[in-house]
């Protein structure tokens, strides 16, 4: 009854953690930042003081933001900055100083390709 018990438990255990897998479609951060997903297409927000960046993906694989424009405003409390990030090496990325922490909320306007989508990230 024990090795029947314990057949079962680890029978959950294994679909259980299958299925997170499954679950989760590959939108998990790659790069350490805060994953959004609109219409199928994965942004990550990279926000740290002195850098911002957003990569995005179609199914795990890099979009070419080359011709991409996209506008992120953050909301820290009672402040608010707007922020244009410039496609830089195959991400959209802006230098500069900026107010991140722990619940700072962000909203990506991002034009690629015509498409026009609306991104709202909570840092961590």
């Amino acid at each position: 009854m024990r090795i029947i018990c314990l057949c079962v438990a680890l029978f959950v255990a294994t679909v259980s953690t299958a299925t997170l897998a499954a679950d989760s479609h590959g939108h998990a951060p790659l790069h350490g930042g805060v994953v959004s997903v609109v219409k199928e297409i994965d942004f990550e927000l990279i926000a740290k003081p002195d850098l911002l960046q957003l990569h995005v993906r179609d199914h795990g694989k890099p979009l070419d933001v080359s011709k991409a424009t996209a506008k992120l405003s953050l909301l820290s409390g009672t402040d608010k900055q707007d922020v244009e990030l410039k496609p830089v090496g195959g991400v959209l990325e802006a230098k500069g100083s900026f107010k991140v922490g722990a619940k700072t909320k962000a909203v990506a306007l991002v034009s690629i390709g015509g498409q026009t989508s609306t991104v709202r990230f909570v840092l961590k």
